[in-house]
């Protein structure tokens, strides 16, 4: 990747709420309108460790439904899937009408850590990025709105994340054996990520690539991008009015010895 991010005009705490507060209020009518119209939508979150795909999923789905937007990141095959056709255990997971499914991290798999790590073989993974466009093709041809986004970060900014998991006791939870054992493995995952956008960044399925050294502007512009590109519209909705609150009639408050939680704030 070519394109460097500067930092130096980087956004205040202030400013990016301001803007996410926007995106939300549109992640919200874009939410309506999927309920009201059965639209099935499909978004990808692929990426080097550390590039932010996490983040960017939680600024999305902060403020909708988890009942329509719905996350997907699947832990490793078990003995059974590992049987399976590769796609089949990820089928179960795409959207029916009225939802919106993020996959974080998804079938790519295979074209990433698998082929790096030494879980499949080249040829393997050569076949499946051979394969991979005819089942997004027909993803999309049975009404599903496909969407895949690729963060990239740079390699100075990849190691000051990754020693900040280490030494963050909130972070320590994302640093898995994986990904210190891949860490070194920076241009072995430039080649897999090469050969993937080769064989499947397609007119129909194109890859978005997101520049994520600063992690709030590329929330920002992921979202901006993705709202950008489908066709919603506000559904109108009657403004709700809040009804009197009953009188207590007879009621009184017991003289229960409720234990309560502790005030130390």
């Amino acid at each position: 990747m070519s394109k460097k991010h500067k930092h130096d005009d980087g956004l205040s705490g202030k400013e990016y709420a301001k803007e996410l507060k926007k995106l939300h209020v549109e992640l919200v009518k874009l939410q309506e309108w999927v309920k009201a119209e059965g639209i099935k939508i499909c978004i990808v979150f692929e990426g080097r460790d550390g590039a932010g795909k996490g983040g960017v999923i939680k600024a999305i789905t902060e403020r909708v439904s988890p009942r329509v937007f719905r996350v997907v990141a699947l832990p490793a095959p078990t003995e059974r899937e590992l049987s399976q056709m590769y796609i089949q255990r990820y089928v179960p997971h795409f959207p029916a009408a009225g939802e919106v499914v993020i996959f974080d991290r998804s079938w790519y798999n295979r074209a990433g850590v698998e082929r790096v790590m030494g879980f499949t073989d080249d040829a393997t993974a050569d076949k499946f990025l051979q394969q991979v466009p005819l089942v997004e093709k027909a993803m999309i041809d049975s009404g599903i709105i496909l969407f895949k986004f690729w963060l990239e970060v740079s390699p100075e900014e990849q190691t000051r994340r990754l020693e900040d998991r280490i030494t963050d006791g909130r972070k320590t939870w994302k640093l898995s054996p994986m990904d210190l054992k891949s860490y070194n493995r920076w241009y072995d995952y430039s080649r897999a990520r090469d050969k993937m956008f080769a064989a499947t960044d397609t007119d129909f399925a194109p890859w978005n690539v997101a520049i994520s050294d600063d992690k709030e502007k590329a929330r920002l512009n992921i979202i901006t991008h993705l709202l950008s590109k489908i066709p919603y519209v506000e559904i109108p909705r009657e403004e709700p009015v809040l009804p009197a609150r009953q009188e207590p009639g007879d009621y009184v408050e017991p003289d229960y010895d409720y234990n309560f939680v502790p005030e130390k704030f």
